[in-house]
């Protein structure tokens, strides 16, 4: 298991650089690999969904995702998004008390509203528009490269981490998209409440 780094460490404001990879990960690689997947697995309050290489103090291309409590995580080495649907996911207007009963690494969920955020930013949330399709390219953890489309949250999880890989950081997004910030914080009776954040 692997520290998972806060902002404004560095490397996590650094472009990444590529796995070097020919058939399967060699060794270093594949204990990475397994100490993000035991660190993702771990998480909670927020539960993660996905960890980029960054976080954990690596720079190079890689990141792992569990969509769901349920799922099986997903390995994505040396990724590259090779189209991406143009419109995006429309973001909430104003996030409540009950915007998160399941918070997540990068969004927070509920039947109409999402935030996103981040285990490298704990207890802050934003409003990001994100592409609501992806197609990809990436290498498994079996070395088998891949092109596959991603729809809805797991097109948004890759965005997020994809850009984890390319050193930035959601805040930015929302700050180019003229959005909000939020910081969380239990209420006396455990419940997450969300305060603006004066940007």
């Amino acid at each position: 298991m692997k520290l998972i780094l806060q902002a404004p460490h560095p490397i996590l404001a650094k472009p990444s650089a590529p796995c070097v990879i020919k058939g399967a990960p060699d060794k270093k690689l594949g204990r990475l690999i397994q100490n993000m997947k035991e660190t993702l697995e771990a998480t909670h309050d927020p539960e993660g969904v996905g960890l980029a290489a960054p976080q954990v103090g690596e720079s190079v291309r890689l990141f792992v995702v569990k969509s769901t409590p349920k799922s099986t995580i997903e390995v994505f080495i040396n990724p590259q998004i090779l189209n991406a649907e143009t419109a995006p996911i429309a973001s909430p207007k104003k996030p409540t008390s009950n915007a998160a009963p399941r918070q997540s690494r990068v969004t927070a969920r509920s039947k109409s509203k999402q935030l996103e955020g981040c285990l490298s930013l704990m207890n802050i949330w934003g409003q990001v528009r994100r592409a609501p399709s992806v197609s990809v390219s990436y290498v498994d953890e079996k070395g088998v490269r891949h092109e596959k489309t991603f729809k809805s949250f797991m097109a948004l999880i890759i965005q997020h981490e994809v850009d984890h890989l390319d050193g930035l950081l959601f805040p930015k997004r929302v700050l180019e998209q003229k959005g909000k910030l939020y910081k969380s914080h239990k209420n006396k009776k455990g419940k997450d409440v969300f305060e603006e954040i004066e940007i």
